[in-house]
């Protein structure tokens, strides 16, 4: 029999549409790792949203952005609500559910999946920021939590597309796949595009999935990942306040899961 994390970790690949044949060498995984170290991008963090799952930590750098599109619906909306009272709308997105959660008035809401393609129920990211934001806009913010779609999706997108986008905030999920090849090289991949133009100013991972061990190294399945485009940071010093005093437990009842040193010292 495999070991337990072994078991995770081809369970975590198969969802990624890959299957384990051998591990990950540590120097891939590391260097992977290595895409997602914060900076100090010269601006202070602040929280948007509630203190549990559905709020993150954002740079202070939200003056000027247009709007915000926000795929993956949740009961809440907390974050939405509180960037409309910052004076920024929201466009959701998501087809598991039938309406924006209570008490959240988007500025639009389509019963879609966020993919790879447009189908029916499926939309790309191109296609759906076209039908809402204006073609000259391009201080936007992506807040994306898509349940592992995410890397197809960033693949598919333009880097034009990715750079009207001041700030993202993506969820990325099966991180413990990288300990297989194949998913790490195609989570490497999505990472490697995205560092072309943003950085990654903040790391939380989501204590829902705690920090499994891969070979000895730590590794958080579920990472919440802020980035902030290149032309807005005004320092790439490394970033070493983990946990941030602002950082929250997603699942209260859980044990906390603190980002693990090897990922930002």
């Amino acid at each position: 029999m495999g070991s337990p994390i072994r078991t995770l970790v081809a369970a975590a690949a198969s969802r990624l549409g890959y299957f384990a044949s051998k591990r990950t060498a540590m120097a891939e995984l590391r260097r992977v790792v290595d895409l997602l170290r914060p900076v100090d991008a010269g601006h202070r963090l602040v929280r948007i949203g509630g203190d549990g799952d559905g709020g993150y930590l954002l740079p202070d750098d939200l003056d000027g952005i247009a709007e915000c599109f926000s795929p993956g619906v949740d009961r809440q909306a907390t974050f939405e609500n509180a960037l409309a009272g910052r004076g920024i709308g929201s466009h959701l997105a998501d087809r598991s559910v039938a309406a924006a959660p209570t008490g959240c008035s988007p500025m639009s809401f389509e019963p879609v999946f966020l993919g790879t393609f447009d189908g029916a129920g499926t939309t790309t990211l191109g296609s759906w920021v076209g039908r809402h934001a204006p073609a000259d806009a391009s201080d936007l913010l992506l807040q994306m939590d898509i349940e592992g779609a995410e890397y197809g999706v960033i693949d598919n997108a333009e880097c034009s597309l990715l750079r009207r986008f001041r700030i993202l905030v993506i969820e990325l999920h099966h991180l413990d796949a990288i300990g297989q090849p194949f998913a790490c090289r195609r989570i490497g991949e999505a990472l490697e595009k995205l560092r072309l133009d943003f950085v990654p100013v903040h790391l939380h991972p989501n204590n829902y999935a705690g920090i499994v061990r891969i070979g000895g190294f730590p590794v958080p399945p579920l990472l919440e990942v802020t980035f902030l485009r290149k032309d807005r940071c005004h320092s790439g010093r490394p970033r070493t306040d983990f946990p941030h005093p602002l950082d929250r437990d997603n699942v209260p009842r859980k044990r906390s899961a603190v980002l693990p040193r090897e990922w930002y010292a």
